[in-house]
């Protein structure tokens, strides 16, 4: 757990709470876009920003460990603009060779370039997203229903099937001839997806991430990169609602009396106490594994699950708590609903990786859960 952490990391998260306080919470009057570029300039300066992205391009690479503490420490203010705090990580373009190093890959990760990432297709699709190759050059056609910041971003990481050597990821930048935007919608955190269709596009061969055939594996990567993410944030948004839930019970009612003063109001209270505690033990838990380089995907998976939905049941009974009022637009609960709804999900939905996790052990022999 945090009590045990080193003095770094205890520097670290003394460093995210101030960040927290004195950034993070002071962007109210600015336009949105002007306040996340503030926000990206002085992350950059306290050094947060670097530590999502590889030493070899001028990042620090954090370990998981040093990532859930500043993720969860800022999280558990329930700021804004938490996003634009980390940069961009390589994702499926880690260690690309040229010409996808210096024309995708560094952009990217120096914040010029926006990448998004093309693995789900309609239900309705008549076969998946597939390319052949034709000399120096892959012809793509298909469809994509799902990509989240499609509509802003310069280029697509797509799960493409090619002839002959299987599922790969393949880059495709969104202005060439036959990328078509079909789509564009919001879901109910306020994030934005795209769906779009290939129509005969013809991208170089060089755009071929690694080995043809390998793109699964690469994809299935990147989406679990994400889980200790969505725990850590998730563990921190439990903090939060435990402290402004703790102040509401601690008031007086109109009787006088303390909120939390009946046993029915003291369970709830405490079964949400005790969904914290076993969040946050497994995540921490998790992340000293995973430092020390032992295979985490089950664990990550139950960290995912177990946290995702201990917050949807926090912010849930946190506004049955606090009455009526958390129900309003713009009550920092019920912003906090939207947001954490999505996360059962995305990256995987809890049902799926529940079924994961049992493969892992009784197929595989993997993991310690």
């Amino acid at each position: 757990m945090p009590e045990s952490l080193p003095p770094d990391l205890q520097t670290l998260l003394e460093r995210c709470q101030q960040f927290a306080r004195e950034v993070l919470l002071t962007q109210g009057d600015r336009a949105p876009e002007n306040a996340r570029q503030a926000v990206r300039a002085a992350a950059q300066a306290a050094g947060l920003y670097a530590m999502t992205q590889p030493r070899e391009v001028g990042g620090t690479a954090a370990g998981q460990l040093a990532l859930c503490v500043a993720r969860e420490t800022l999280a558990a203010h329930n700021p804004p603009y938490l996003d634009a705090v980390f940069g961009p990580g390589p994702g499926v373009l880690a260690a690309v060779p040229e010409p996808l190093r210096s024309s995708h890959l560094l952009p990217l990760l120096a914040g010029d370039l926006r990448g998004s990432f093309g693995f789900t297709e309609p239900d309705d699709a008549p076969h998946p997203t597939r390319g052949t190759l034709v000399g120096d050059s892959l012809l793509i056609e298909g469809q994509k229903s799902y990509v989240t910041g499609g509509a802003d971003a310069d280029f697509i990481n797509t799960l493409v099937h090619v002839e002959g050597r299987g599922p790969s990821m393949v880059v495709i930048d969104k202005h060439l001839d036959g990328v078509v935007m079909t789509h564009k919608f919001a879901s109910l955190d306020g994030s934005h997806h795209a769906a779009f269709e290939f129509q005969d596009v013809r991208v170089p061969a060089a755009h071929i991430v690694g080995e043809a055939g390998q793109g699964l594996p690469r994809a299935m990567q990147q989406i679990g990169d994400t889980r200790l993410l969505l725990a850590a944030q998730a563990s921190g948004y439990m903090l939060w609602m435990l402290e402004l839930l703790t102040a509401h019970l601690q008031a007086p009612d109109k009787s006088g009396q303390p909120r939390g003063s009946k046993d029915v109001v003291r369970l709830r209270y405490a079964d949400l106490r005790i969904k914290a505690f076993a969040a946050r033990s497994m995540l921490y838990r998790t992340a000293r594994l995973a430092d020390r380089g032992e295979n985490i995907v089950n664990e990550a998976m139950a960290c995912k699950v177990f946290a995702t939905e201990s917050v949807d049941a926090l912010v849930d009974t946190a506004i049955q708590l606090v009455g009526g009022g958390a129900l309003v637009e713009g009550h920092p609960l019920e912003r906090l609903y939207r947001r954490v709804r999505v996360w059962r999900l995305a990256e995987g939905a809890s049902d799926v990786l529940r079924l994961n996790i049992g493969r892992g052990i009784l197929d595989l022999g993997k993991g310690r859960i």
